[in-house]
């Protein structure tokens, strides 16, 4: 699942014309790295929101600009894992 997610992410940046060549999973999503700004995070967060089903809230953004690629992966994957035991618990 967090490769799936790994490649969206890539993709989605690719999309709004950030520079993905050479991006690792230990490249930071904020300044030291990607160099996102709030809003580029935010659009990004509703990509990921809208593709799997999971939800951020906005104060997470500062959060998540200090994460690299492979931690927001991560963490997007442990919210879309909780999100469907939640799911299949409610059944």
């Amino acid at each position: 699942m967090q490769e799936r997610i790994r490649a969206f992410v890539l993709s989605t940046l690719a999309e709004m014309n950030y520079d993905t060549d050479g991006v690792t999973g230990d490249t930071d999503l904020g300044p030291a790295g990607l160099d996102l700004e709030s809003l580029a995070l935010a659009e990004l967060s509703v990509q990921v929101e809208d593709e799997f089903g999971i939800k951020f809230d906005l104060d997470e953004l500062e959060t998540t600009a200090l994460m690299t690629l492979d931690q927001f992966t991560a963490d997007v994957a442990r919210r879309v894992a909780a999100g469907a035991a939640t799911a299949g618990s409610a059944a």
